[in-house]
């Protein structure tokens, strides 16, 4: 897995909790219902024509909704409140992973696009892993604020399945061109790297 700064600063209980780890709950408060919707948007287009990549995407956006239930906890635990939420202004570094899985959503085949995001599942998996055992070892968290990232901790057998069916569907059907997943999968990973990368600078108290 990548070093991440930020998640190692994380992990060492250093990144203050009503800044940075604030910032990071604010920002996923509009990351998740972004990709959500990217993904309705997805199954919706996949509906017809690609089935196995729709189950894929549903599947996604219902972990979506179930991921946004579980957040509301850890913002709370880092100090954010309903003022600040209303406040707070995204940062573009962050909102530009959101935009792209947007821009996925409008643009690219639907099997392209579970290769180019099943290729960041592990890492992001690993982070959050990382991020909830040191939410409680360093912070006290309890298992509530910490679920969100259990939540994407957690190996889905589920969607692995999904997503296999999905790219074997699309790569029989002459739906896939390898290359171009790639980059887009490039691209979503270097997205990523930058919405870490934006919280480990300086961020607006919440």
């Amino acid at each position: 897995m990548t070093v991440n700064p930020l998640v190692s600063l994380i992990a060492r209980g250093e990144a203050d909790r009503t800044t940075t780890l604030a910032a990071l709950a604010l920002e996923q408060r509009w990351v998740i219902p972004a990709d959500r919707r990217a993904f309705l948007h997805l199954a919706q287009r996949a509906a017809s024509d690609a089935p196995e990549s729709a189950a894929f995407f549903t599947l996604l956006a219902e972990g979506e909704a179930l991921a946004e239930e579980r957040l509301g906890a850890f913002a709370a635990a880092c100090g954010v409140t309903k003022a600040s939420a209303a406040a707070y202004q995204p940062l573009p570094g962050c909102q530009a992973y959101p935009a792209y899985v947007a821009w996925l959503a409008l643009n690219a085949a639907p099997a392209e696009a579970v290769l180019a995001l099943t290729a960041n599942f592990s890492t992001w998996g690993g982070y959050c892993a990382t991020i909830a055992e040191a939410l409680r070892r360093h912070y006290g968290f309890t298992d509530e604020a910490c679920a969100f990232f259990d939540f994407f901790a957690e190996p889905s057998a589920d969607l692995d399945r999904k997503a296999t069916a999905a790219i074997r569907a699309g790569r029989d059907a002459g739906q896939v061109d390898e290359e171009r997943a790639r980059r887009y999968g490039h691209l979503l990973q270097s997205y990523e790297e930058l919405f870490w990368s934006t919280l480990r600078g300086p961020v607006p108290r919440a």
